[in-house]
């Protein structure tokens, strides 16, 4: 898998080259070819100011952006996952979606952020609208990658209903605002979620001025693999279900659960 870490910026024809710039890298690059390749949240058009009007900017799944990420997915013989405002059909407040990509062209999967940001002195729900909670799992190879965008990830039920659909790797797309502390957590929450879910976890984000960089590939015991710090990158890492098995063998934590994702007590 490729995880790609740059800066967006707020001219959707101009983020259009950039991703397909970035896929021409991940194609460059030495070794096996990518089988899952993963922008950051918003890598469409960036949020830009509080003030910006990302409702005017926002497309349809079948308009310019995902047709890029279709005809990309085709290059790279891969699945594409990338960050966009999605247009609702009321025409009001968009949704903050992740677009998933088959090498075939077709939609894998769309994930509509869960948990809006309304936090740290920021209010995302004042501009984009929370999406369903519907877990979205992807069979990429011999892995399923469960999808969730940026502050979900402060949410460990959020995970663990992605795990219990069959999710064995977590992909986070991420515009993590940088701030006092913020960085430590989006480190220390993509291993929280790999080791209480014994599952791979990749976190892939933007950087720049506003945000926090540090991609990271995390194993299922919580090991990093990979990982960026502020600069624009790719991150590359192999995800073996062997050490997946091993890892789950060595600790059957969710073998162990007394607890259901009902939170009912199992006796």
């Amino acid at each position: 898998m490729a995880l790609v870490q740059t800066a967006a910026g707020t001219d959707s024809a101009a983020q259009r080259e950039s991703v397909r710039g970035w896929c021409g890298r991940v194609l460059e690059q030495p070794g096996p070819p990518a089988d899952l390749v993963v922008l950051p949240e918003a890598v469409m058009h960036d949020f830009g100011s509080a003030e910006h009007d990302v409702a005017a900017v926002a497309e349809p799944l079948d308009g310019p952006f995902v047709a890029l990420l279709a005809e990309q997915a085709a290059r790279l013989g891969a699945v594409v996952v990338a960050g966009m405002f999605e247009r609702a059909d009321d025409g009001g407040r968009p949704y903050n979606t992740l677009a998933a990509v088959q090498p075939d062209g077709s939609l894998a999967g769309v994930s509509r952020k869960v948990h809006m940001y309304d936090s740290f002195g920021y209010r995302e729900s004042d501009r984009l609208r929370a999406g369903p909670v519907e877990p979205v799992v992807l069979e990429v190879g011999a892995v399923n990658v469960g999808v969730m965008t940026c502050y979900d990830l402060r949410f460990p039920e959020y995970a663990r209903l992605l795990v219990d659909a069959g999710a064995d790797t977590l992909c986070v797309p991420a515009a993590w605002v940088r701030g006092p502390m913020k960085e430590d957590h989006w480190v220390t929450l993509l291993r929280a979620r790999a080791i209480e879910n014994t599952c791979w976890v990749l976190g892939a984000a933007q950087t720049g001025p506003t945000y926090a960089g540090r991609t990271s590939a995390i194993d299922p015991l919580g090991v990093v693999l990979a990982a960026a710090g502020d600069e624009e990158t790719i991150v590359r890492a192999v995800l073996d279900p062997v050490r997946l098995g091993t890892a789950r063998a060595r600790n059957p934590a969710l073998q162990h659960r007394r607890i259901s994702s009902g939170a009912r007590l199992q006796v």
